[in-house]
C-alpha cells in the first residue's frame, strides 16, 4: 500500500519539493552502497563502479539508448553488447571478476573451470537463489527454478521430477505425444507454405506450439490448437514478461523496487502481464480442483492437488503442498519448458538454412538409418551420431541460456583466493564456457565434427553444458533433448529449409530475454521424396 500512496502524493507536490525528495533518496542511496562497499574486504576485481547504479549504468544503461536509435540490443561480438562488455571484462580482469548492481554485489564466472568449480564442487554454497526484486515480484520465491535452495525447494522438485516421470518424462512412452505435435506441424507448414506464395513461412509460431503442448500434456492434461487465441494469448504474455524483465528499462526495478508501481510505460505492461497471466493459470486450478478425482489423476496438477489433500488430511499444517505454490510451479513448467526448448529447435533451422551443406549432410544420415517410410523414433538415436552433433554444436554456439540462472552464495566462502559474501549473486556465464579457447578449438566456428571421434561416434564432453551443472541442473533436460532430437529430425526428413529468394540472411546476434532467441526469421519448404 506504501508505494501507491507514496506515489500518488508525490504527484501533487511542486517541481520543487521533487527535486528535494529525489535529491534526498539520490543522497541516500548512495550513503548506503558506499557503506555497503566499504564492509567488502578481498572481493574478486571489478570495474569501478557509479554510486547507485553500480556498474549498470556505466556498462549496461547505453543499450537501452541503442534500442531508441533502433540498433540491436544484444550481440554476441558488437560493441556495447551484454556478451562482449562481458568477455572484455573477463580479460581484464580474470575469470572471476566483481560487478554492482545498485549496491549489488554480483560475481560473475567466466569460462568452463570457474563454473564447473563453483557449481559442482563449492554446490552446497552456491545453489542458492537471489532476491532480484522483479523476478521475486513474479514468483514470490516460490516454484522450482527461483525459489531458494533448501529442504522445501528440494521436497517440491523430487515430487514434480517424480511425477513427470511417471507420466512419460524421459521414456519413450511420451514420444507419441511429441510425435502428435509434429503431425499438426508438418500439415500446417505445408499448407502455410504454399499460402506465402514463396515470402516464406515463420517457424516459431508452429514450434512454441509443439514444444508447449507437450508440457500442457503432463501439467494439464490437455492439448491446445495453435490458433487457439487464449493459448497463444498465454505463451506471448510469458515470452513479453521475460523480455520485459530482462531487457527493457523494468530492469531497473531491481535497483529502485518502488518503479515497479509506475503507472506508465513498461512498468504498467509489467504490472498486466502478470495480471492476465495469473488469471489465465488459476483459472486452470480451479477447473481441476472442481473435476478432481482422487483415484485417477490426469496429470501433475491432479497429482500435486492429490497430495496437497492427503498432507491436510494428515494434519501437515505447515505443509508446503498448496495451490498457491502449485501456481508457481506451473508457470515455472510453462516458461522452462516451452522458451528455451523453442529457441533451440529455431536456431537448429536456422543453422541448417544457413550451412545447407550440412542439412544435406544430416537429411543423408537419416535416409540411410531411418528411411522415408517412417518417422525417426528415439529408438534410432544411437544410430545417427551426426544428426546428434549437429544439434550439440548449434547448442553449443548459441548457448539459448547465456548466462544461466543467477545462484547466490548463501553463505560467506572462500573461492579461488577471494571471498564471496554471503548474498553475493553468482552469474554463470554459459556462453564463455561454450566459447572457451582452452577447452574448444576454434571456438566460434560452426563445426559438428567436434563432437564426433576419428570413428565418427559421438562424444560427450563436460565442458558442454546447455542445461547448466550442480544441483539446480534443468529439471526438464530429458524432454528438452527428446523434443529437439524428434522434432529436428522429423522435419529435417520431411522438407528442405532455405531463405526465400532475394532474401538476406539474418544475423546470428539474437534477441534476449531469460533466453537467447534468433532474430525474426522466415523459410521456405519444399517435401522431400
Amino acid at each position: 500500500m506504501f508505494p501507491q500512496v507514496w506515489l500518488t502524493h508525490l504527484c501533487v507536490f511542486s517541481h520543487a519539493n521533487i527535486a528535494a525528495v529525489l535529491a534526498f533518496l539520490l543522497v541516500y542511496f548512495s550513503v548506503r552502497f558506499y557503506q555497503k562497499r566499504w564492509d567488502l574486504a578481498n572481493i574478486p576485481p571489478g570495474p569501478k563502479p557509479w554510486p547507485v547504479v553500480g556498474n549498470f549504468g556505466r556498462f549496461f544503461l547505453p543499450s537501452f539508448l541503442k534500442r531508441r536509435l533502433g540498433q540491436p540490443p544484444y550481440s554476441t561480438d558488437g560493441p556495447g553488447s551484454t556478451l562482449a562488455v562481458l568477455a572484455k571484462l573477463a580479460n581484464m580482469y580474470g575469470d572471476v571478476y566483481s560487478l554492482f548492481v545498485g549496491s549489488q554485489l554480483l560475481v560473475v564466472l567466466n569460462g568452463y573451470e570457474a563454473v564447473k568449480d563453483a557449481l559442482s564442487n563449492h554446490a552446497e554454497v552456491f545453489s542458492d537463489r537471489p532476491d532480484i526484486p522483479a523476478v521475486t515480484i513474479l514468483t514470490k520465491r516460490k516454484g522450482i527454478v527461483f525459489a531458494p535452495y533448501g529442504p522445501i525447494w528440494r521436497k517440491q522438485r523430487k515430487f514434480c521430477h517424480t511425477t513427470l516421470r511417471s507420466f512419460g518424462l524421459g521414456k519413450l512412452s511420451l514420444e507419441p505425444c511429441i510425435q502428435q505435435g509434429l503431425a499438426t506441424v508438418k500439415t500446417e507448414l505445408q499448407q502455410l507454405n504454399e499460402e506465402s506464395g514463396g515470402a516464406g513461412v515463420d517457424l516459431a509460431p508452429l514450434i512454441s506450439n509443439t514444444v508447449s503442448n507437450v508440457i500442457c500434456s503432463l501439467v494439464l492434461g490437455q492439448r491446445f490448437h495453435h490458433k487457439d487465441h487464449e493459448f497463444r494469448t498465454l505463451l506471448n504474455l510469458m515470452a513479453r514478461g521475460l523480455e520485459i524483465c530482462v531487457n527493457s528499462p523494468a530492469f531497473l526495478i531491481n535497483i529502485f523496487p518502488l518503479l515497479y508501481h509506475l503507472p506508465f510505460g513498461v512498468f504498467k505492461e509489467f504490472r498486466q502481464v502478470e495480471g492476465d497471466i495469473t488469471v489465465f493459470l488459476k483459472r486452470i486450478i480451479a477447473t481441476h480442483r472442481e473435476t478432481l478425482d482422487p483415484v485417477n489423476p490426469r496429470d501433475l496438477t491432479d497429482m500435486y492437488l492429490v497430495e496437497m489433500l492427503a498432507q491436510q488430511a494428515a494434519g501437515e499444517e505447515d505443509s508446503s503442498f498448496t495451490e498457491d505454490y502449485l501456481f508457481y510451479i506451473i508457470g515455472d513448467l510453462f516458461i522452462a519448458g516451452t522458451d528455451t526448448t523453442t529457441n533451440s529447435v529455431l536456431w537448429i533451422l536456422l543453422y541448417m538454412v544457413l550451412n545447407p551443406d550440412i542439412q544435406d549432410k544430416v537429411q543423408a544420415e537419416l535416409d540411410q538409418v531411418v528411411g522415408k517410410h517412417r518417422g525417426p523414433s528415439l529408438t534410432d538415436k544411437g544410430s545417427l551420431p551426426f544428426t546428434e552433433a549437429t544439434i550439440m554444436e548449434v547448442q553449443r554456439l548459441t548457448a539459448v541460456v547465456p548466462l544461466g540462472i543467477p545462484h547466490m552464495a548463501s553463505e560467506t566462502a572462500e573461492f579461488r583466493g577471494y571471498t564471496i559474501p554471503k548474498g553475493t549473486v553468482v552469474l554463470p556465464n554459459l556462453w564463455s564456457v561454450h566459447r572457451d579457447p582452452s577447452v574448444w578449438d576454434d571456438p566460434d566456428a560452426f563445426n559438428p565434427s567436434r563432437f564426433l571421434d576419428d570413428e565418427g561416434k559421438l562424444l560427450r564432453k563436460e565442458c558442454f553444458m546447455p542445461f547448466g551443472i550442480g544441483r539446480r541442473v534443468c529439471m526438464g533436460e530429458q524432454l528438452a533433448k527428446m523434443e529437439l532430437f524428434l522434432m529436428v529430425t522429423t522435419l529435417l526428413q520431411a522438407f528442405k529449409f532455405r531463405l526465400p529468394d532475394g532474401k538476406p540472411p539474418p544475423p546470428l546476434l539474437g534477441r534476449f530475454g531469460l533466453t537467447l532467441a534468433p532474430d525474426a526469421y522466415t523459410v521456405c519448404v519444399s517435401t522431400r521424396r
